[in-house]
């Protein structure tokens, strides 16, 4: 009965959160449709589409709940499966080199963004927020973070629709880059991979330059991924070290969700999770991310949005130009570029 009692409570909530994410779906295959690739993607409109509702009509205390439980609960679900769809096997095709470059490129950045964010005027939560998304994976690494800093929904939703519109410009940004600076395929895929936010987006940038850069790519945009979850476990180390070492709460230092991402990806690895397990684990993860997204947006307040914008805006645009300038360095050390 307990256990009914609670469904009860939060099915309006989530019911609305999932409503909100299936039109955002809608709309980003719309957006497919009309100019062949999606500019947004459905996270990003989703967490849009929230903050509209939520500037138009304040949910009661009805919706609340599920609300919450949507941003939280249903957010942390969605990462942990995320595991499931990450493998490590092909980075031995990449050679110690470059990976050894990319997670440097990666930890340079997060470093060199969160400094650029603060310089600025921004939070603690806020400039790890933006540091991270740009640094990792975007929309999907703000989504990750969020909950082992306890960072707010304002800031969440600040820091993925900023992030979000400027991914998009990278995006498009890539291939004449890569023109102008006379890149190789490999490179230029190299390239999109370490600075391009979603895998899809890696894979529309790299593709005017071609098979290789597409499959390079994808690749090296998988090494980015696979720093989510020992970034997440840092953070929770690092907020639970400025709260004292003793009586450290360790569920909070090592959440349940990154350790069962993790355990997955490990799992992946060594092919204990087979191939059509992963296909609906990294399905379940983007609809369940998406449905987040859409309680996130609810929760936020669209004033304190504003607030943030420009400064989280500037932020975002310093720290995306230290990680092309980043990769761009690493290609050249390499003696790709």
């Amino acid at each position: 009965m307990v256990a009914v009692r609670r469904m009860s409570r939060l099915l309006p909530g989530l019911v609305l959160c999932a409503l909100i994410g299936l039109a955002a779906a809608g709309l980003n295959g719309l957006e497919t449709r009309l100019f062949g690739h999606a500019p947004l993607e459905a996270l990003a409109l989703a967490v849009l589409l929230g903050v509209l509702v939520r500037a138009l009509w304040t949910p009661g205390e009805v919706w609340g709940e599920g609300i919450a439980f949507g941003s939280k609960v249903v957010l942390e679900i969605a990462v942990a499966l995320l595991g499931a769809t990450v493998s490590v096997v092909a980075l031995a095709r990449m050679g110690p080199g470059l990976v050894v470059g990319i997670a440097a490129v990666v930890a340079l950045s997060i470093a060199g963004g969160y400094g650029l964010a603060r310089g600025l005027g921004l939070p603690k939560a806020m400039a790890v927020l933006v540091a991270c998304g740009n640094s990792i994976c975007g929309n999907s690494a703000i989504a990750a973070v969020a909950p082992v800093i306890g960072a707010r929904s304002e800031d969440v939703a600040a820091a993925i629709a900023f992030t979000a519109v400027l991914g998009v410009g990278v995006m498009l940004g890539v291939a004449p880059l890569a023109g102008a600076m006379g890149l190789s395929p490999a490179a230029c895929g190299a390239f999109a991979g370490l600075t391009v936010y979603a895998v899809p987006q890696v894979l529309a940038a790299a593709a005017p330059a071609g098979v290789l850069a597409v499959q390079t790519g994808a690749l090296v945009k998988m090494v980015r991924v696979l720093a989510l979850g020992p970034v997440c476990l840092l953070l929770g180390l690092a907020r639970g070290g400025e709260e004292g070492g003793r009586g450290l709460d360790w569920r909070r230092l090592a959440p349940w969700f990154i350790l069962v991402f993790l355990v997955l990806a490990a799992g992946r690895t060594l092919g204990l999770v087979p191939d059509p397990a992963a296909a609906l684990a990294g399905k379940a993860s983007v609809w369940l991310t998406i449905a987040s997204m859409a309680a996130l947006g609810l929760g936020a307040d669209v004033r304190a949005l504003a607030r943030a914008g420009l400064r989280v805006c500037l932020a975002a645009a310093l720290s995306l130009g230290l990680l092309a300038a980043l990769a761009i360095g690493l290609l050249r050390l390499l003696g790709l570029a």
